[in-house]
């Protein structure tokens, strides 16, 4: 079933950050979310998680859906290692052995998967992130600004990854950038 936005208003006092926005995502789709800073590219994500609420209009179509998000912050638990960030959100335990394999194949070495969240650099912490909302069980994956931070040659290995391991889930993802959304086949939404 699709995400449908019907004239979704919202606004924080005077500033009105979206004013009847309306658009259909299908189900199964990559969708990129485009635009400047402070168009209300976040709102929108935080309005279809539930998180806020709008001012006007309506979001139909997540009903019993299954979400797992990537948020612009990290969000991991400091004092956990890696690979028990990654598990907390796993219905089926994870072996180590899975979870060390899921690791390179974003450019992370295994010794990354003992080390805390709080040792671990911005690029490893983003891919962690990442892999953890890619562990968990979901029917609509949300990302803001997933690959931020990232050089040029890892971004390219993360994108093809996330790519690869949410093939025939819905997934909308804020970005700035076009080349995320031609790398990851999604279509574009500008506000």
């Amino acid at each position: 079933m699709a995400i449908e936005l019907k004239d979704v208003c919202k606004a924080y006092g005077p500033n009105v950050v979206l004013d009847r926005f309306s658009c259909r995502i299908e189900a199964g789709s990559v969708t990129c979310i485009m635009g400047s800073s402070g168009q209300g590219k976040t709102t929108l994500l935080r309005i279809m998680l539930g998180l806020e609420q709008p001012d006007g209009g309506q979001v139909t179509g997540m009903e019993d859906k299954r979400m797992s998000v990537v948020f612009q912050e990290d969000r991991l638990c400091e004092n956990l290692s890696a690979a028990a960030n990654i598990r907390l959100v796993s219905r089926v335990p994870l072996k180590a052995g899975g979870i060390i394999e899921t690791m390179s194949a974003v450019g992370l070495d295994p010794d990354c998967a003992t080390q805390t969240a709080r040792s671990m650099s911005g690029g490893q912490r983003r891919r962690v992130a990442l892999l953890r909302a890619l562990a968990a069980e979901y029917d609509v994956l949300f990302m803001d600004e997933p690959f931020k931070g990232l050089d040029a040659k890892t971004k390219e290995m993360v994108m093809l990854y996330t790519k690869g391991r949410s093939m025939g889930k819905t997934v909308v993802f804020v970005t700035h950038e076009e080349s995320e959304c031609e790398t990851t086949g999604g279509n574009v939404i500008h506000l």
